[in-house]
């Protein structure tokens, strides 16, 4: 596929930052971890991440602004264009040694996203996207998973943990769910599971709680596979009311309704 100058940007940004996620991935016992909050930890290497996305992009687009995970909103002298960034998505299965987590950086221009990036350090797996271009996965074109019927399908799901979300709300919306499809997916990295709705690996997806550096690349990817994201009231509102449903037209039009009932 030919990338144009801005996506090589992003990939050479992620791909330097993941060198060094996949360093410290394999030193993982050794980090230095701090508490944020119950059950939600950031660790020197999403700190590091972070460092290397801010100054790689920063130095190639030196006035557009940032929203950034750890950092927070950056201000640019460019209005219209902003990175948004999460350095280290899936910190709780890094910290753990799982290997499924990610990098997610987007590029907005009046606040939708026309670029995205997400990497995976410990795979390799590099998904891309522009507007208008399509999606890729290492070159490979990206689709959305061509099954019709909830049954049929495996949907990703984001689950609640200690001291976030709607744990009784989430459990009417799996009991729902989980007797209306053929199985149900729990990854750990939001950015990552959007990618695999695109690729067809996930049939739909749906999460609450969810922050625009989770979502901004997948959102993308998705849209360009030919897939539907909307939140749950089937609106494109998802930064305001922080819920996502993705999948495929008649699949997304089914969990949609299926999250209704609870």
């Amino acid at each position: 596929m030919a990338r144009s100058a801005l996506l090589n940007v992003m990939v050479q940004a992620v791909r330097k930052a993941g060198r060094g996620l996949a360093r410290d991935f394999g030193e993982v016992e050794n980090l230095q971890v701090s508490m944020k909050g119950p059950g939600d930890f950031v660790s020197a290497a999403d700190k590091r991440s972070e460092q290397t996305l801010f100054e790689e992009l920063r130095r190639v687009r030196p006035t557009y602004g940032f929203m950034m995970e750890e950092r927070g909103e950056v201000a640019g002298e460019d209005e219209q264009h902003r990175w948004v960034v999460d350095p280290l998505d899936g910190t709780a299965n890094f910290l753990h040694s799982i290997p499924i987590f990610s990098i997610s950086v987007a590029l907005e221009r009046n606040g939708v996203p026309i670029a995205g990036v997400v990497f995976n350090p410990a795979t390799d797996e590099l998904y891309t996207a522009e507007r208008g271009a399509g999606a890729f996965v290492n070159d490979r074109r990206l689709r959305v998973s061509a099954r019709r019927d909830m049954p049929d399908c495996v949907i990703g799901t984001g689950v609640p943990h200690l001291g976030r979300g709607n744990h009784p709300r989430y459990l009417n919306e799996l009991r729902q769910v989980m007797a209306n499809c053929a199985g149900i997916r729990r990854l750990g990295s939001a950015a990552l599971d959007l990618c695999y709705v695109a690729a067809g690996k996930l049939d739909g997806f749906w999460e609450d709680d969810l922050n625009p550096w989770d979502t901004s690349a997948g959102w993308l990817m998705i849209k360009e596979a030919g897939g539907f994201i909307t939140d749950k009231a089937g609106k494109d509102d998802m930064h305001a009311s922080r819920t996502l449903v993705a999948g495929n037209e008649q699949i997304h039009a089914q969990l949609l309704a299926t999250l209704k009932k609870a």
